[in-house]
């Protein structure tokens, strides 16, 4: 029962580390390419600041205020880009080693757990020898 359970742990732990993995990873190709699309000029600023939905949860006067923030970084952006060109390639191999390094970690930690719920079963299982007393006469 508790070899599944912890495996189960496990796998769901592994699972939840890939979603992260593949969320960050998406926000940033997302914002990589939002700012390619910042440093190609004043014409494409406005094309890809953010997704359209995320104006229907937050107030108009905020989005406006962040649309001309985002707008302002868009020369230290372009800097960026032309200094560092091969980031945009970079970004999925560093993904895969994050991930991959993640999950050598949570696969380490399963199977400690399932050592460490094999020696405590183990030593529940060896019977208890009780400790003899000295007879009265000797010393």
């Amino acid at each position: 029962m508790f070899y599944a359970l912890s495996w189960f742990l496990s796998f769901a732990l592994l699972a939840l580390w890939s979603l992260t993995c593949w969320g960050l990873y998406a926000v940033t190709v997302w914002a990589m390419a939002g700012a390619g699309a910042l440093a190609g000029g004043s014409a494409a600023i406005g094309s890809a600041l953010w997704p359209e939905w995320v104006n229907v949860w937050i107030p108009p006067q905020l989005a406006g205020d962040l649309q001309a923030m985002i707008a302002s970084i868009g020369p230290m952006v372009q800097a960026a880009l032309e200094t560092v060109p091969f980031l945009s390639g970079a970004v999925a191999v560093l993904a895969w080693a994050i991930w991959g390094l993640g999950a050598l970690t949570l696969l380490a930690l399963a199977i400690g757990a399932h050592v460490l719920i094999a020696l405590f079963k183990r030593r529940r299982a060896q019977p208890q020898h009780p400790v003899r007393s000295s007879p009265a006469g000797t010393h």
